[in-house]
């Protein structure tokens, strides 16, 4: 069997070496630089010919992250390892994965095409904002889901109050309804329209949140509008606490000052993309577990699905 190595860009350092260890042995020898116009330029410190290699890189703001994944899996391919698997936490341009007004791109099918150009093999990634995205690729895709440690965070959380669980707009009503329907709980969706990106023109609850403790189920929080107007209304509505829970945390513009305002309880989001700021309401929860046993059981050629929240 060939010999597993696990190297990391720059972008998701600290997650990958977490990785690394839960599957463990250590993060390959690996380095990037830049030419003064900003060009990258990469490279493997160590032979990777024959070996199964792994490369983890979350895909988020600046597009340099995306750029140096690719320069990482050509550069495998051309050091002739046996196989090239990319391990991408966070799965940037997912938002855009459909033709939904004229003369706009589909930018998640062109990310696809970009990493099937380059010579990927697989895929691993966790909660893609739509889940259709796995159809763009023509090689294996393996989708995680956040619910694995989010179930138990829940859990370990004793809430006392009925458990209401909610979808912050009807595109994340299958992942809501998930939840509600492992806890056996009820179930409730904002609607809610947008006239641009990023800007909500208005939002109302469907469903009963009343003497209830209620948690927003979310694949991102990117400026935490979203969630923080949801909190505000179903707290009108009667609930007794609001929590969110989203796995990519995004958290852009105002983000930290908006959801350090709001009258959400918590935060919990994990460390696909690295929390840059401190707040008393936003608590992370680390998938390097998770993505070690989704290697493990990758070249032992096992069940993925048995990592699933059932």
């Amino acid at each position: 069997m060939p010999n597993v190595k696990i190297f990391s860009g720059s972008a998701t350092l600290e997650l990958a070496k977490k990785i690394a260890q839960s599957y463990g042995t250590t993060l390959g020898s690996f380095s990037s630089e830049k030419f003064s116009d900003g060009e990258l330029w990469v490279n493997f410190n160590e032979s990777i010919r024959g070996c199964d290699i792994f490369l983890i890189q979350s895909t988020f703001a600046p597009s340099d992250n995306l750029m140096e994944l690719l320069l990482m899996v050509d550069a495998a391919k051309r050091a002739s390892a046996h196989s090239v698997s990319v391990v991408i936490p966070y799965f940037g341009y997912a938002r855009q994965d459909r033709k939904d007004r004229p003369r706009v791109a589909i930018a998640a099918k062109l990310v696809a095409n970009l990493l099937t150009a380059a010579g990927a093999d697989r895929l691993i990634t966790i909660d893609l904002h739509a889940g259709q995205i796995q159809g763009f690729f023509d090689f294996p895709v393996d989708h995680l889901y956040g619910s694995a440690v989010f179930v138990p965070y829940i859990k370990q959380l004793n809430l006392k109050n009925r458990l209401v669980f909610a979808a912050p707009d009807v595109g994340g009503l299958s992942r809501a309804r998930a939840y509600s329907k492992y806890f056996q709980a009820d179930l409730v969706v904002c609607d809610k329209h947008r006239d641009r990106p990023n800007e909500i023109s208005y939002m109302h609850v469907i469903g009963n949140v009343e003497n209830a403790d209620v948690i927003i189920i979310d694949d991102m929080v990117d400026t935490g509008g979203t969630i923080c107007t949801a909190a505000e209304l179903m707290k009108e509505k009667g609930a007794k606490t609001v929590r969110a829970m989203c796995t990519h945390p995004v958290l852009s513009g105002n983000a930290y000052q908006t959801i350090e305002k709001s009258l959400l309880e918590e935060l919990v989001v994990t460390d696909t993309i690295p929390v840059l700021k401190h707040s008393s309401k936003i608590n992370s929860v680390s998938v390097s577990d998770l993505f070690a046993k989704a290697i493990l059981h990758i070249n032992d050629h096992g069940s993925i699905s048995s990592l699933f929240i059932q």
